[in-house]
């Protein structure tokens, strides 16, 4: 572009030379005093992604969480009260918490089991994993109310594909990824794996495939989305392996997956689906969550009662917040304005509320018995993949 550029000058210049050669000689020195303007060079185009058929445009390629700034709610969402979900696996309850008091306002009965509290792809519903009821029990957001329970064999934990098309759900026993109406939950396609406890996902930036964790072998799976197919799969490079959480980078270039008896977080590239390699943050880790501007994630500890915080741009861990009185953080999410991580603790029958500027505990919430994966609803973005609320 530059070279043209200088060639079409070139060819302007020669072309007012000839016409100042026919003119008089007060027209020339009028050639001769006009300023030149430089050429100010077009700002570079961002490469638009090529993404899944069906799928929202990405806001930003850069950014996969462009969506997902502080209180930049949907439409769809915005009368939706402020409320924390936990789903008490031992007490088969969904405890309701009201962030501004830090209390209980509500105790909802639901299935044997519940795992984990989901945003639908919509943003209309709450799914509830009734695991070993083998149910989904939907929550009106608006209203609070729990509906009629839909039968889904081992619901483990739920996703949804970037277009909206279907609902991914982790049957984890069953060792199988069934791809299901994301609003009837009937059965479209069952696709067998031969790894075991397939439970947490996410998708890459264009959507077009998942990385997903296999908790009780210690492996990855590289999922094509479109033709709902395994393309890859890998034993992770640590004995006793067990990934749990999965969260993409906000450049799309890599993939985070917690691991609780690595004590860390594996680092992998999706694309090319190579060897990862594992990031120490703390015992049990556990949980992955990425603040509001996209420059931090929170790592949750649960073995060792504390939260990492990673910072992508500097690429390393720059703090780690400890809980008062040590407890079993576990899984959750940011609140709508980022100033607030929500996390259960698994093994204390408990719910923390943490300061995101300071890592300070701001709340100590007792619950039903084994509080697993809350939801803080509603959140920013323009629809959910799944889990207790990845928004894009």
């Amino acid at each position: 572009m530059h070279r043209h550029f200088v060639k079409s000058t070139l060819v302007a210049g020669a072309a007012l030379a000839v016409l100042a050669a026919c003119g008089t000689q007060g027209e020339e020195r009028t050639s001769e005093t006009r300023p030149t303007k430089a050429a100010v060079p077009a700002p570079p185009e961002k490469k638009a992604v090529q993404g899944l058929p069906g799928m929202p445009p990405v806001l930003d390629p850069k950014d996969v969480y462009a969506a997902d700034r502080p209180n930049k709610l949907s439409p769809v969402v915005k009368g939706f009260p402020s409320r924390v979900y936990v789903p008490n696996t031992e007490s088969d309850t969904v405890s309701v918490i009201d962030p501004k008091t830090y209390e209980i306002i509500e105790t909802i009965p639901v299935g044997r089991q519940p795992q984990h509290v989901v945003p639908s792809w919509d943003l209309k519903t709450l799914w509830v994993n009734n695991n070993r009821g083998h149910t989904l029990t939907p929550i009106d957001p608006k209203t609070g109310k729990a509906g009629k329970e839909v039968e889904v064999h081992d619901p483990y934990n739920l996703y949804f594909t970037p277009n909206g098309k279907y609902a991914v759900v982790m049957a984890s026993l069953d060792r199988e990824l069934v791809f299901r109406d994301p609003h009837t939950m009937d059965i479209k396609k069952t696709v067998p794996v031969s790894c075991y406890g397939v439970n947490h996902a996410d998708f890459s930036l264009d959507g077009r495939y998942f990385i997903v964790s296999c908790e009780f072998s210690g492996e990855l799976l590289k999922v094509d989305t479109e033709k709902m197919k395994v393309v890859g799969q890998q034993r992770l490079p640590f004995e006793g392996a067990m990934p749990q959480d999965v969260k993409i980078s906000p450049d799309g270039k890599r993939f985070y997956i917690a691991d609780m008896m690595a004590h860390g977080m594996w680092v992998l590239d999706g694309d090319t689906f190579a060897e990862p390699t594992l990031l120490p943050t703390g015992k049990g880790c556990h949980g992955l969550y990425v603040s509001r501007d996209s420059r931090e994630m929170y790592v949750s500890n649960r073995g060792e009662g504390t939260v990492s915080v990673f910072d992508f741009t500097r690429n390393k861990l720059t703090k780690k917040w400890d809980l008062p009185d040590g407890g079993s953080p576990d899984m959750g999410g940011v609140s709508a304005d980022g100033k607030v991580l929500w996390l259960s603790g698994r093994y204390d029958a408990e719910v923390y509320a943490i300061d995101t500027r300071t890592g300070a505990q701001l709340a100590r919430i007792p619950v039903g018995s084994g509080p697993h994966g809350l939801a803080v609803y509603p959140q920013p973005g323009r629809y959910s993949l799944g889990h207790t609320g990845i928004f894009r």
